[in-house]
């Protein structure tokens, strides 16, 4: 159980950093944009619907992504406090209730909205060369299914959480391994960390 939770982990970090690239693509995009449009008085009209449709494929990748590095806000000021089984029991109770019919209804009208736009060939109507959106709309469905999949896999932890009394572990991303990485690249080990933190504990405890 626990391998398969990691895989579908491993998946959704997978596509969540191939999508992240968009954010690379989208600050080159914009900066050529006011380049063209200031330096040779040349704007393209698509550049607007495009940077929406690239900035709108980001953001909903993301989410599967995030949820399965457990990242997204909550209010969490009470439970924090909690034990670990009742932390579950609320996280449990609240995928039924809300989490998972909310994406199914996500996930099946983009997937009307995304048929519909590629039976008709759909383009944008913002600007007048409008650019074909019915390849974004198909991410849709796509991210909604990323969403409900790894929520499913949220919900498997929950219950191996109230059976063992403690959370499962999660399939690590860059910031464990760069924390990692570093300490290699600057020659410093764990216990000198250990002892810099402590002195840096102390000075404040001394200080209040």
């Amino acid at each position: 159980m626990q391998n398969t939770l990691l895989l579908i982990d491993k998946i959704n970090t997978w596509i969540g950093q191939l999508f992240a690239w968009c954010v690379l693509i989208l600050t080159l995009f914009v900066s050529y944009e006011v380049f063209s449009r200031y330096a040779f008085g040349e704007p393209h009209a698509w550049s607007f619907d495009f940077m929406n449709m690239l900035y709108g494929a980001l953001f909903m990748m993301a989410g599967a992504y995030t949820l399965s590095k457990n990242g997204h806000v909550r209010g969490d000021v009470l439970y924090g406090f909690f034990p670990p089984r009742l932390q579950a029991s609320l996280d449990l109770a609240l995928y039924i209730v809300f989490f998972i019919p909310g994406v199914v209804a996500m996930a099946w009208a983009g997937y009307q909205y995304a048929s519909e736009s590629w039976i008709i060939n759909e383009h944008s109507t913002i600007t007048a060369d409008g650019p074909p959106i019915y390849p974004f709309k198909a991410i849709i469905p796509f991210a909604g299914a990323c969403l409900l999949i790894q929520g499913f896999v949220e919900i498997a932890r929950c219950i191996i959480c109230l059976k063992q009394g403690d959370w499962p572990s999660r399939e690590q991303d860059v910031e464990e391994v760069d924390v990692d990485k570093l300490r290699d690249m600057v020659h410093v080990n764990a216990d000198e960390i250990e002892a810099l933190d402590k002195l840096i504990t102390d000075k404040k405890g001394s200080r209040s």
